[in-house]
């Protein structure tokens, strides 16, 4: 495992090292840039992409991990496909490349800042995530070279053993809760008095669950299944070393429904979704709760009970 860990963390090292390298340039950076389109695209989206960058860290974390773990070839997955046709046009935060957003109470709402790496590792056998390494490629400049510098957090979950590069943040009394902005009406006015009308927002789910890990939000919520396996697993281990973790919502709140009071379904990561296509497949249908105090938690899941449809 500590092998493992180390050859992740360079990996990971590397993938923020293109990812930088392919911004550098915006003329460049353009001509990058491709569209998704059939099951590969996410139904959220009316256009979704991804870009060269996606495709080449991708391949180059596949190729270093199999070469030095052959027994994980075959066994190393990404959200990508490595074919790849250039089309001119950008949306998402690392295409867009806002570095103006300033960040509120410590969360950056959008922009370059919430683009991250993300390798996690999961049991084969159960779907729980055991190691998680989350790499802010942008994570400052420097003030002399004004070049973007990175950071890394790792955890590891595995049987009796838990740790991570960081320490567990403090809860606070009144949680603070982050969402997506596209999350709806019923859910924003259902957690709004549990946050004393203190509701943050962000782009990307690696980011709100990064935003959780660190301790600037108590919990990340997500009603509907527009997060992917490949969004989730290193985020959810690092959140597991620290105590937590990432329920199936829909799961939860059906559990909480017929009186079981159980620890709520966590996300798992080897079972395809039945009947589905494409990424659907890995989608984390029924949406999720990311938290890293289990009385968060629960505050969550009983607002949330109250919210027809859910």
């Amino acid at each position: 495992m500590a092998g493992l860990l180390q050859a992740l963390v360079g990996a990971s090292e590397k993938a923020g090292t293109i990812a930088r390298l392919c911004r550098a340039e915006e003329p460049l950076f353009q001509l990058l840039v491709a569209e998704k389109s059939g099951t590969d695209k996410n139904r959220r989206f009316l256009q979704d992409f991804k870009t060269l960058a996606d495709v080449l860290i991708q391949e180059v974390i596949k190729h270093d991990l199999g070469k030095e773990f052959p027994e994980l070839q075959g066994h190393i997955h990404g959200e990508e496909s490595n074919e790849f046709k250039n089309r001119q046009d950008s949306t998402n935060e690392y295409i867009g490349g806002r570095e103006d957003v300033a960040p509120i109470d410590g969360i950056t709402p959008a922009g370059l800042c919430s683009a991250l790496v993300l390798i996690g590792a999961y049991d084969r056998q159960t779907g729980c995530p055991v190691l998680g390494i989350i790499n802010e490629p942008f994570y400052c400049r420097d003030p002399l070279t004004h070049r973007w510098q990175g950071r890394y957090h790792w955890g590891v979950a595995y049987g009796d053993t838990q740790l991570s590069s960081l320490s567990p943040p403090p809860p606070r009394p009144t949680p603070c809760v982050v969402l997506s902005r596209a999350e709806g009406g019923p859910v924003r006015a259902a957690l709004g008095p549990l946050c004393g009308d203190r509701l943050c927002f962000a782009a990307g789910a690696g980011y709100k669950m990064l935003c959780v890990i660190l301790g600037l939000a108590d919990a990340y919520v997500l009603s509907e299944g527009s997060t992917f396996a490949w969004d989730a697993c290193a985020p959810h281990a690092i959140l597991r070393a620290l105590g937590g973790g990432a329920v199936a919502l829909a799961g939860a709140l059906q559990a909480r429904r017929v009186g079981d009071t159980g620890p709520p379904p966590e996300l798992v990561y080897n079972r395809p979704a039945e009947g589905a296509v494409g990424a659907k497949r890995w989608a984390n249908q029924g949406g999720l709760v990311a938290y890293v105090h289990p009385q968060h938690l629960e505050a969550v899941l009983a607002a949330l009970a109250t919210v027809p449809g859910l």
